[in-house]
């Protein structure tokens, strides 16, 4: 099994933020009231940094990687300085933000946020809360208006609290169905004991019901303040004009006097073992340590010892090779004030995770004892390293990168975080090792998966009741924003792709561009296991794609890594594959790729070992929630017969052998269906030359495949149940067939009408389920178009009890779309907000990398963006209504349901 398929529920564990799903923010215009001064500026470059003297720290950095900016307030405020008897106050303030306020109505910031069309959202830490906007550049006054006006004062109502209440419960329910997040709960509880560290930022069902709006305002009122906040701007603007913006939105808001922040007095952890259940089809053991933090004079060292204990050289990730375990890592997760470390081991559903946990201490024991591979440690630091300069190959990440150096760590740029990266010694890792492993200190977990048992048909959902929503007339924006999203521009794309067709079929694009001084590669081979797989031998495109994580044949998997490592790079082979290196190492990067890409490891000791890892995985994942609930809904959806239900079986896995997967690999890896994309600061003709020098010579074999999945005809309706044990709220899914694919003309109503019904927080869903009536968190639905079959879903979580109203709530906006018209405000919000949303296909290097190759594999032209453009500001209301009476079916879904039963 590959360590980044069977770790992502693990990934939570090294999270510790709260984000507010569908959110937004907005603001407008230039509205010179009240000039604040500010302090002495320090203008650097493309970096100006000033205060303001209202205390306000202002931060500002251009960049012309695309027409687009992003704006983060950071508060120096979070869970820690909240309650134990109330911790998720900071939280909840975060969700109140949302709200309004004197200078800005709820649903004058609702409507304003969802025009911008860009990513808005915020997050809660134990140290922090965040706001932030990404949105095209001409938009930047709209999003510092807003917050300046949130910062200035917001109204907190009972009314509203009740509301939000419900919401925020529904987000509380949902971290709770997940094992993982318990686990993680209480290991907080054990390594920060008698600090604010030891309660999450995400609050309790208790604690909200015993908060009053009064107590959220009072948290916003002391807290929420220029003295307190840190500004920072990021993306293609004009420093001194923007700086100019700051202080007149900003300048005249009052500072206060700060109340008195919390203590930390860690004191030692005492070794423990926490025992849980979980939903997941595999087991896992974890050991946690309490670390260094952010702000500790170590906290460099430490995160140069998690990574180079984590990598993929690393004696915990060779578990997961030489079949000790499913897989194997180590993560960590650091806060200013301390962090924690935490090695993981992943064994089968009735395993033994004892030899596991064994091996994993003796691992550690080795590495107090003898210090760890200064090659390792050399490596992490260059990867860090690395990782900061990164920063400027995304818009969002530059300015993400400025808040965490200045808030989380204290320090005064990136710069700095470099420099104590740059002089940490394999002597500073080993002392600290030494330290922080000990045994008597570690908290371990054991995390034992149980069966929740099959799914069940249930009732059908019969005619709604009769549910009524706040009509959505237009709202009158204040005068700054009146007139800020009349004109609907089409973008104008800052991309110029090269595009090329090798001899042998090999679709390759190139995109210059010189925010940085790596390139990125990144590729698909098109290709359907389901349809390419030969009767009887499902399982072999796995093992194949875990048999790339081995190496290539001319370098194993030690071998290659080191030599990626020594790049200064990251590559991954297989049907999708990539590649980032510094550009001065491109040549040697491209070379290790297409080696490795071209001729995988076909080894039969590799083989032998991950047949019997997926073998040992498999009946844990057929008996798992997760996989008895998607493939109710395929049963349901699809003929018996159809390729998209082919499933791994113990018999099938049995009979594979490495003669079939050389084989398959052998019709599969065809550089006719293979796209590859490199973005950079390259010269786009070296680049052809360079890739047809190291894959030129690569060619197909046999007829070219059929790999799209055939049509099928619409379903009809239906319901299951599928119980799981671990959960305490239902995740819902509303899903149908539909008889429109990735290339009909009708297509672009339908998604403009998605937008309208639950495309942002102004979108009918959202404001029914979630502001209405605080039945959810999050709701939202979507087209899944392919080349022969389309599909609608809506999916939602809500506590069992509340699942069937929200239902109902459901049906009943998509017959209203369907029975009349949207409003003229509706569709031009949704196409404005379509419009806007185009330019952060642009706004970093992963972005473009990923249109441009999701175009390329759809057998899209590349500037298909700016022709659905075109398509939008064309559609008119009769023709969204049409498309959705024609298209979708509301009496039509399969509804399936995970979770406990309602009560």
């Amino acid at each position: 099994m590959q360590l980044t398929a069977i770790m992502g529920n693990v990934g939570l564990l090294w999270r510790a933020r709260l984000s507010r799903s569908g959110r937004g923010l907005a603001g407008l215009c230039l509205v010179m009231a009240g000039m604040g001064a500010a302090q002495a500026q320090d203008q650097q470059d493309d970096v100006l940094r000033t205060t303001l003297d209202n205390g306000l720290e202002v931060v500002i950095v251009h960049s012309d990687l695309a027409p687009v900016v992003t704006t983060q307030v950071n508060y120096h405020v979070g869970a820690s300085e909240a309650s134990s008897e109330f911790p998720g106050t900071a939280h909840a303030v975060e969700h109140m933000m949302f709200r309004g306020g004197p200078g800005l109505s709820k649903d004058q910031l609702s409507v304003i946020s969802a025009n911008l069309g860009g990513n808005m959202n915020a997050f809660t830490e134990n140290d922090r809360t965040q706001y932030h906007f990404t949105v095209p550049a001409d938009d930047l006054d709209v999003a510092l208006h807003i917050e300046a006006s949130r910062m200035k004062a917001i109204d907190m109502s009972e009314e509203d609290w009740a509301q939000e209440r419900g919401a925020i419960s529904q987000e509380v329910s949902g971290s709770l169905s997940n094992p993982a997040f318990r686990f993680y709960t209480q290991l907080v509880q054990e390594l920060y004991r008698g600090t604010p560290y030891a309660w999450t930022p995400l609050g309790t069902r208790e604690s909200f019901d015993n908060t009053t709006a009064a107590d959220l305002k009072a948290f916003h009122d002391q807290w929420y303040v220029p003295n307190n906040a840190t500004l920072v701007i990021a993306g293609d603007v004009d420093l001194q004009k923007t700086l100019s913006r700051v202080q007149a939105l900003f300048g005249d808001i009052p500072e206060r006097a700060l109340p008195e922040r919390p203590g930390f007095d860690f004191k030692p952890v005492a070794a423990r073992t926490i025992e849980l259940p979980t939903n997941s089809p595999y087991g896992s053991i974890y050991m946690g340590w309490r670390t260094p933090g952010l702000q500790d004079e170590d906290f460099a060292t430490t995160q140069v010892l998690l990574e180079a204990m984590g990598s993929e050289r690393g004696e915990l990730s060779a578990m997961g090779y030489d079949g000790t375990a499913l897989a194997g890592g180590m993560g960590g997760q650091l806060q200013p004030h301390a962090g924690l470390a935490m090695a993981v081991g992943v064994f089968p559903q009735g395993g033994d995770p004892a030899p596991i946990q064994a091996r994993m201490r003796a691992i550690i024991d080795d590495v107090i004892k003898n210090g760890v591979d200064p090659s390792l440690v050399e490596a992490a630091r260059r990867r860090i390293i690395s990782g900061v300069d990164a920063s400027r190959e995304s818009v969002s990440g530059l300015a993400s990168t400025w808040s965490d150096a200045l808030i989380k760590r204290g320090l005064d740029s990136p710069q700095d975080m470099k420099a104590q990266y740059e002089a940490v010694t394999v002597d500073d890792v080993n002392a600290l090792a030494k330290r922080l492993l000990v045994p008597e200190h570690a908290i371990t977990a054991v995390l034992t998966p149980e069966a929740s048992g099959a799914p069940t048909s249930s009732e059908g959902y019969g005619e709604p009741e009769e549910l009524t929503t706040t009509p959505d007339g237009p709202v009158e924006l204040p005068p700054w924003a009146a007139h800020a999203f009349d004109n609907l521009d089409i973008p104008v794309s800052t991309l110029d792709p090269k595009d090329y067709r090798l001899d042998n079929g090999l679709h390759l694009i190139v995109q210059p561009e010189t925010a940085s001084d790596r390139v990125m590669v990144s590729g698909a081979i098109k290709t359907n296991a389901d349809m390419q797989t030969p009767e009887g031998l499902e399982g072999v495109s796995d093992i194949l794609e875990g048999l790339y994580g081995y190496g290539s044949q001319s370098r194993d998997r030690l071998t290659l890594r080191a030599e990626v490592d020594a790049l200064g790079a990251e590559e991954g082979a297989g049907t999708r594959f990539g590649l980032v290196v510094p550009g001065a190492r491109f040549d040697e990067g491209l070379a290790l790729l297409a080696e490795h890409q071209r001729n995988p490891n076909f080894s039969e000791d590799a083989f032998n070992t991950i047949k019997q890892q997926n073998a040992q995985a498999l009946p844990g994942s057929l008996k798992s929630p997760g996989f008895l609930n998607a493939n109710a809904m395929l049963e349901a959806l699809l003929p018996e017969d159809d390729p998209q239900r082919r499933q791994v079986s113990p018999e099938s896995l049995e009979r594979i052998t490495l003669e079939d997967v050389k084989q398959y690999f052998a019709r599969i890896s065809r550089p006719d269906m293979t796209t590859m994309v490199v973005v950079g600061d390259v010269d786009p003709e070296q680049v052809r030359e360079q890739v047809e020098r190291y894959f030129g010579d690569w060619q197909a074999q046999g007829v070219t495949p059929e790999v799209d999945y055939p049509a099928v005809p619409l379903n009809g309706p239906g319901a299951y149940n599928t119980p799981d044990n671990a959960a305490s709220q239902s995740q819902v899914t509303l899903s149908q067939l539909i008889d429109v694919t990735r290339d009909s003309p009708e297509r672009f109503a339908l998604f403009l009408g998605n937008q309208i019904l639950s495309g942002d927080f102004a979108s009918r869903l959202h404001q029914a389920l979630r502001e209405q009536r605080g039945l959810v968190y999050g709701v939202s639905s979507n087209l899944d178009l392919k080349a022969n079959r389309g599909r609608f879903n809506v999916r939602y979580g809500s506590d069992p009890e509340k699942a069937v109203l929200a239902r109902e709530l459901i049906v009943q906006n998509l017959r209203r779309l369907q029975n009349e018209p949207v409003s003229d405000n509706e569709l031009h919000r949704a196409k404005s907000i379509l419009l806007r949303a185009m330019p952060m296909q642009e706004a970093s290097y992963g972005a473009i990398s990923a249109s441009l190759l999701g175009l390329a594999m759809s057998d899209k032209p590349l500037d298909a963006t700016t022709r659905a453009a075109e398509q939008f500001v064309k559609l008119t209301p009769e023709e969204v209504q049409e498309a959705f009476r024609a298209h979708i079916r509301p009496d039509g879904f399969v509804t399936g349901v995970r979770g406990p039963a309602a009560q």
